[in-house]
């Protein structure tokens, strides 16, 4: 079982949208101790007093004012591309698999994602004590993995429930899939309007 399976039966990765965050947040306050050095004159009185806009630069841009122009349109396109390429990636809903069991040409077996979730959610409404479950197929294509959701009526024993769901409901679905390891994490709620305790 590879680690980045079991992480995302846990949950959805937002590693990217992290890590993009944490550069944002690591130049900012890199420029922030750039801008308080400088001005508290630590390198320097004249630098310290220095406008913001360098006259140096900005007698260049405006020597070059075409060139300028120019670059700052292909810049703010391109921003202005990887934004929304950025927007529409984080709104992509979550990748369910199809698991592919035999790729020999002619004899395809392909278990579709759906149907996956939909036999390992019939197996565990069938467990004792389970009113309702909710099963999601996560993963790749390499590395399956399962989310799973079980609501428990009043006075369910939630370890009864718990061993149930891995000696019948998973181990079905690993034999099915051939698989000896099938990452999944389970949730568990308890399915009632009014208090009560799960032993």
């Amino acid at each position: 079982m590879s680690a980045s399976a079991a992480r995302r039966a846990q949950g959805r990765s937002y590693g990217a949208e992290r890590t993009l965050t944490s550069l944002v947040g690591v130049l900012g306050v890199l420029a922030g101790a750039g801008a308080l050095v400088v001005g508290m004159g630590w390198l320097g009185q004249f630098r310290g007093h220095r406008p913001v806009l360098d006259p140096i630069a900005v007698g260049w841009l405006g020597d070059h004012a075409l060139y300028a122009r120019i670059g700052a349109v292909v810049l703010g396109v391109l921003l202005l591309v990887f934004g929304l390429w950025w927007f529409f990636r984080s709104l992509r809903p979550e990748r369910r698999p199809d698991l592919k069991l035999d790729e020999t040409i002619g004899a395809e077996l392909t278990v579709t994602a759906g149907a996956l979730a939909g036999a390992v959610q019939t197996d565990a409404e069938s467990v004792d004590g389970v009113t309702r479950a909710r099963v999601r197929s996560v993963g790749t294509v390499a590395d399956p993995a399962l989310r799973i959701t079980l609501w428990l009526a009043e006075g369910t024993e939630v370890r009864r429930v718990w061993e149930d769901l891995d000696a019948y409901v998973l181990t079905r679905a690993r034999e099915s899939l051939g698989v000896e390891t099938l990452p999944t994490a389970v949730r568990l709620e308890l399915d009632t309007t009014g208090p009560a305790r799960v032993r």
